[in-house]
């Protein structure tokens, strides 16, 4: 399943989709025609993925799935739940033609997906699963990405595991993933290892979790943490610095997720031990397609795109689309996030990091 899921990735990058994006079919239906407009709601700009590759490669399809007639109206909430409310309402206001949203908190934006079905304009949940009536989602199998965490976790703890004290560094609790990526790792560490600090990190804040790493740090000992299960990139930045800050001198193994660049240059350096690689590619240009397909009546292709089921608190059998994951140690860097164009070996090997991409025979 992982392989699968860089195998997509690959094939993407193959035809061409990471640079010139082309898509499907883009004759349109009586429904709706090329000139559309579809809302792009993302939620931050700490996690750095969002600005750098969903924003640019879901304007590039909707423009190529389109004739280059269609467009993208784009607003970050920047980690603001009410920002995003006031975002999502202005495109309602705009009456664009569909919205694609990345929820920063599942709950409160349902009110906001019930006034778009009020006016007719579809909704549909990326990468966070949204609650309301929304008409499609396209993700990550989260639950996944926490197992990939926790068992990666597990196999470099080897033979000490069952003695050893993880503390976990869980995301926003108002974020549905959080709940899955937990899920997962649970289903992995719990039993396998002594758990002995679990934070929940509003906003996924870095700030957030350095306190709570300092806090934990205090309470169980530097020298007596064993590795720490990190739900993203952001988070383990900050945690490899609290441990930093508190005198370490060998970072134990802390996972990440997201791929980011600068969790790759930790990985290469030996500080953190792994990130979880999402092929946002495959994610991104599906949404796109979705929403494009959506608009424009073409029912077959929309449905062969979300072949999966999945429920919400408010809606069961939401069509949708769940996109493995695959981890990236320093062992298969070239083999993932650079054979798939998300970066060039000289953009992670800097001179800072040259001596260590050049001792993993990263070049």
């Amino acid at each position: 399943m992982v392989v699968a899921a860089s195998a997509s990735a690959l094939s993407l990058t193959a035809c061409g989709v990471v640079d010139g994006l082309g898509g499907g079919d883009s004759s349109a239906s009586p429904k709706k025609g090329d000139d559309i407009t579809v809302g792009l709601l993302l939620p931050d700009k700490d996690t750095a993925r969002f600005e750098k590759f969903d924003y640019p490669l879901i304007k590039r399809e909707v423009a190529s799935l389109t004739n280059d007639k269609g467009k993208v109206v784009y607003a970050n909430a920047e980690a603001s739940v009410d920002k995003q409310s006031q975002q999502f309402q202005q495109m309602i206001d705009d009456q664009v033609d569909v919205i694609l949203v990345d929820a920063l908190d599942s709950k409160a934006i349902a009110s906001d997906v019930q006034k778009a079905k009020d006016a007719g304009i579809p909704v549909i949940a990326y990468d966070r699963l949204a609650e309301g009536p929304i008409d499609a989602y396209v993700s990550h199998d989260n639950e996944l990405v926490g197992e990939v965490q926790g068992r990666a976790l597990l196999g470099e703890l080897g033979s000490k595991a069952a003695s050893s004290k993880v503390v976990m560094m869980n995301g926003d609790p108002g974020d549905p993933n959080t709940a899955r990526f937990k899920e997962g790792a649970l289903g992995e560490l719990e039993g396998e290892v002594d758990i002995v600090k679990r934070y929940d990190t509003a906003k996924w804040a870095p700030e957030a979790a350095k306190k709570n790493m300092e806090s934990a740090i205090a309470s169980v000992g530097l020298n007596d943490i064993a590795a720490v299960y990190s739900a993203n990139d952001g988070m383990a930045g900050a945690v490899i610095e609290a441990l930093k800050d508190a005198g370490a001198t060998k970072i134990p193994p802390v996972t990440g997720q997201d791929a980011n660049l600068d969790a790759i240059q930790r990985i290469v350096a030996g500080e953190q031990y792994m990130t979880v690689y999402k092929p946002f590619l495959t994610e991104a240009v599906n949404a796109a397609e979705m929403a494009v397909y959506k608009i424009q009546g073409r029912a077959l292709q929309f449905d062969a795109l979300t072949q999966d089921s999945v429920d919400s608190p408010t809606q069961d059998d939401i069509p949708a689309q769940l996109v493995s994951v695959v981890a990236v140690t320093k062992d298969n860097i070239k083999e993932t996030v650079v054979r798939d164009g998300v970066y060039t070996v000289k953009q992670i090997c800097t001179a800072e990091y040259a001596a260590d991409c050049a001792a993993i025979g990263l070049k």
